[in-house]
């Protein structure tokens, strides 16, 4: 497979969220052995986000770090939910702790392409609203005034006639959205809709 980037530095300095469109690159593989995990590149190949997840842990929490394995966002799935909801705490939440988003899977049936909406905990509004196909890496992140605040898209590769898959894409940030909270909902995105777990514990899956 080709390199989805040289670098990997252990050390590299928290990315400013308020600045120029950022490029990420979301490579679904976990830096850890026997992981499911994320593991996120800028466009110089610095190592800028990662995830990593034991499987016989995993009980519906999901950490997202930076490059040195610091807490930026804890995601929790809502207990004694119907369907998938989750809320995003920042760092290590202790009890007691007030979630900062939640996010839940959209039932709108008239628009097949609404995927999910996400609300502050100070509005009962989405604040974001996630349109697409998941499952073909091709989604928008929208704000309350529909605009475009995030994409993620399939990553092309340089040389002619390879491919890098499902499991290596690209996230587009715009300034006005921070890039821990995008990719944040990127893995709830996967997690959503591309092997999730039933609240009867069947593994189901979803096309869009």
């Amino acid at each position: 497979m080709t390199k989805v980037y040289p670098n990997a530095a252990s050390e590299v300095p928290r990315p400013v969220t308020r600045g120029p469109v950022v490029t990420l690159t979301v490579w679904k593989k976990s830096l850890l052995f026997n992981c499911n995990g994320f593991t996120v590149y800028d466009s110089r190949g610095n190592l800028v986000f990662r995830v990593d997840n034991y499987l016989s842990d995993h009980k519906g929490e999901l950490v997202l770090m930076d490059a040195c394995g610091k807490s930026l966002l804890t995601l929790r799935r809502k207990m004694l939910s119907l369907s998938d909801h989750w809320l995003i705490f920042d760092g290590d939440f202790g009890s007691g702790a007030k979630p900062r988003f939640s996010m839940k899977k959209s039932r709108n049936f008239l628009n097949p392409k609404s995927l999910a909406h996400v609300f502050s905990s100070a509005s009962k509004t989405p604040i974001y609203e996630i349109e697409g196909i998941y499952s073909q890496r091709c989604c928008t992140i929208l704000d309350e005034k529909q605009q475009h605040v995030a994409e993620i898209k399939c990553k092309e590769a340089s040389k002619a006639g390879i491919s890098y898959g499902w499991d290596v894409f690209k996230l587009i940030v715009q300034p006005e959205m921070e890039m821990e909270v995008a990719m944040a909902l990127v893995l709830l995105l996967d997690h959503m809709f591309s092997s999730r777990w039933s609240t009867a514990g069947r593994r189901t899956t979803d096309n869009r």
